[in-house]
């Protein structure tokens, strides 16, 4: 086992996370090398963004599916890693307003 997968998996028992969620974690990392064919600490923020987008659009994969795998690079980079790629770190508040705006579109105006 790979210093790094060892590293990986002390912090998702330091996580508090059961052993379903790290397998689906660890999974998602050991794809994501193989897809690139290196190791996951050689691989940059763009590599991961463009093997995000080709699972995410080209293979079609389930939403289901895709948020753990996302999940668990962002725990391997951010957490394992330390890295602060913005790709895996930046808040997802542009997509909760549009459903905020959503939201008061269709409320009625009462009248004053």
């Amino acid at each position: 086992m790979s210093e790094l997968r060892n590293r990986m998996i002390q912090d998702l028992r330091l996580a508090g996370l059961k052993h379903g969620t790290a397998d689906v974690y660890l999974r998602a990392v050991r794809q994501l090398a193989a897809y690139y064919m290196t190791a996951p600490d050689r691989i940059s923020e763009r590599q991961v963004q463009d093997y995000l987008l080709y699972v995410r659009d080209d293979l079609g994969v389930a939403k289901g599916t895709f948020e753990p795998m996302l999940a668990g690079l962002k725990f391997f980079y951010v957490n394992t890693l330390g890295y602060e790629w913005p790709l895996l770190t930046k808040k997802k508040s542009a997509s909760r307003f549009r459903s905020v705006s959503r939201t008061l579109a269709a409320m009625p105006i009462a009248a004053a």
